[in-house]
């Protein structure tokens, strides 16, 4: 009886200690294999949150990229860089996560690529508006490579994103089992475990809903300020329009006094001193040199209306057509100030009002190179298209910086506005030392 309790205590005692070893051996091994899968699923979590908060980046580094493209207020464009070096930080942990991970390195690398030239595209963009490029910043805002680069950000996201979801399936796997050789202790860990992924899902989907939240609060607010751009953009040219046109209308009033009124005035005392002379002697030189001279200034008065009216509202415009009018113009600038202009004019077939805006759009341009330009030799030119006008004035004055106009410029805003009411476009193109050409398309119709 002995030695049958003795041969079972040597047969259960290394057995306990076997079954000891071996428990302990696969609690150890299930531990080692449990936090090596733990760590590969904290990197992979860490590589999500970092995708997301790249992604969250650039949406914030878009959002006030447009805000300032829109408004052009400063404000924007500190909390731009931010967002930049927000996104270029998420790239940098990034590259450092997948540099442990060889098989997406490519890809990281791919999307690191694709984010600076996306910023590289919103800086562009923001430069060209500093410049007063306004159809350059829009057309590159709106180009297809702009949303080539934005698609291809978000499929080598979702690549990696897909990659990462395997590696966090495999490593629960790996997870699952270390608990199920582990049994009970590897299963107390994996409680704790999935308690802590239960606590950082919630905690995750709480932060989503309150980043998509704010996304939401910021696309309305962009909306509403493009709404308010839009609808002042829109008050503030149609109250420009008035007021050229009632610049028009008292120019055309005034010139119309002056012809009526004043032209009746200066006639019949022209008619007076004629009356006068036959009826005084003029044989004195005292008198005679009077008379001449009163003649000589009423005369130059008559001239002077005359001009007057032609600045406030050309009559050869009504009468000869546009043609003569600009030939007559060119013929005025050029004997006033010794300036060559040359003329290259087609015939066009244009409403009045058109015909209006081409001619104070040369007049206003000659009106500069005699201020300004110091020039030698102006070419103007006016050409009729199936569907368009073209229009130009090229000199080869000392030309100017366009870009550091003053902003008291108001003969060029003048004239873009006078062009852009009449359905046409206004293009300056100048450079110091280098003349200055002023073009123009307008529509036929």
């Amino acid at each position: 009886m002995r030695w049958s309790r003795l041969r079972k205590w040597a047969i259960s005692l290394p057995a306990a200690f076997l079954a000891a070893a071996v428990l302990i051996g696969i609690n150890e091994a299930g531990y080692y294999r449990s936090h090596d899968s733990l760590q590969n699923l904290t990197v992979t979590y860490q590589t999500r949150t970092t995708l997301d908060k790249l992604m969250q980046q650039l949406v914030d580094a878009e959002t006030h990229a447009r805000g300032y493209l829109l408004s052009g207020e400063d404000s924007n464009l500190a909390d731009y860089q931010q967002a930049c070096t927000n996104a270029n930080n998420a790239v940098d942990e990034l590259r450092a996560i997948y540099s442990v991970f060889p098989e997406d390195l490519q890809t990281s690398s791919m999307l690191g690529r694709e984010v600076a030239k996306r910023l590289s595209q919103m800086d562009t963009s923001i430069a060209l508006r500093r410049e007063g490029l306004e159809e350059a910043w829009r057309f590159l805002v709106k180009s297809p490579e702009a949303k080539a680069t934005m698609e291809s950000m978000r499929k080598l996201s979702n690549e990696l994103v897909i990659h990462s979801n395997e590696r966090r399936m495999h490593n629960e796997a790996e997870i699952l089992k270390s608990l199920t050789l582990a049994r009970l202790g590897i299963a107390m860990v994996s409680i704790v475990g999935l308690l802590a992924f239960y606590l950082y899902l919630r905690q995750s989907n709480r932060l989503t809903g309150l980043m998509l939240r704010e996304q939401r609060m910021l696309e309305d607010e962009r909306d509403q300020l493009e709404k308010q751009v839009r609808q002042r953009t829109a008050t503030l040219g149609e109250l420009a329009t008035h007021l050229q046109q009632v610049r028009e209308d008292e120019r055309a009033h005034l010139a119309r006094e002056l012809h009526d009124e004043l032209g009746a005035l200066l006639t019949t005392a022209k008619l007076d001193v004629a009356r006068l002379k036959s009826k005084i002697d003029m044989t004195a030189p005292d008198v005679q040199e009077r008379i001449k001279h009163l003649i000589e200034t009423l005369n130059s008065g008559i001239a002077l209306k005359r001009s007057i009216i032609e600045n406030l509202r050309p009559s050869s415009l009504s009468n000869l057509g546009l043609t003569a009018s600009l030939e007559i113009l060119a013929k005025e600038f050029s004997e006033s100030s010794n300036v060559a202009v040359e003329l290259s004019l087609e015939q066009i077939n244009v409403p009045e009002a058109m015909q209006l805006s081409i001619y104070r759009l040369i007049q206003e341009s000659l009106t500069n190179i005699g201020k300004y330009a110091q020039a030698g030799h102006v070419l103007i030119s006016l050409q009729s298209h199936p569907k368009h006008v073209f229009v130009q004035v090229r000199d080869d004055g000392v030309g100017f910086d366009p870009s550091q106009a003053h902003p008291n410029s108001h003969g060029l805003a003048g004239m873009r506005h006078r062009i852009e009411a009449s359905g046409g476009r206004l293009h300056i193109a100048s450079a110091p030392q280098q003349g200055t050409t002023i073009s123009a398309n307008l529509p036929q119709n």
